[in-house]
């Protein structure tokens, strides 16, 4: 299940990178929505997953509420996904 959530992690980060900088500037300086729209939603997969999977997998890593919370949070901002990947995933 961690391998999962590596991968997740990893697809998550890069769907974030995606949206805020390639399909929001197409959006909004080529006046093109539909990125935003395709991008915008294998994103919002991909972060659904990514919380599901850190809920399923905090008792197996035995996070404790901060660790959970950081892990959680690190998904809004963009690399926080890849800084988790390799301070919490890496070794396991």
């Amino acid at each position: 299940m961690i391998k999962s959530f590596r991968s997740i992690a990893l697809l998550e980060g890069i769907s974030t990178l995606a949206l805020y900088f390639f399909a929001m500037p197409m959006k909004y300086i080529a006046n093109d929505p539909i990125y935003v729209k395709n991008i915008g939603m294998a994103h919002g997969v991909l972060f659904m997953l990514y919380i599901a999977f850190a809920i399923l997998i905090k008792n197996q890593q035995k996070w404790d509420a901060k660790t959970f919370a950081i892990v959680c949070l690190a998904s809004i901002f963009p690399f926080g996904t890849f800084y988790i990947e390799k301070k919490y995933l890496q070794n396991t």
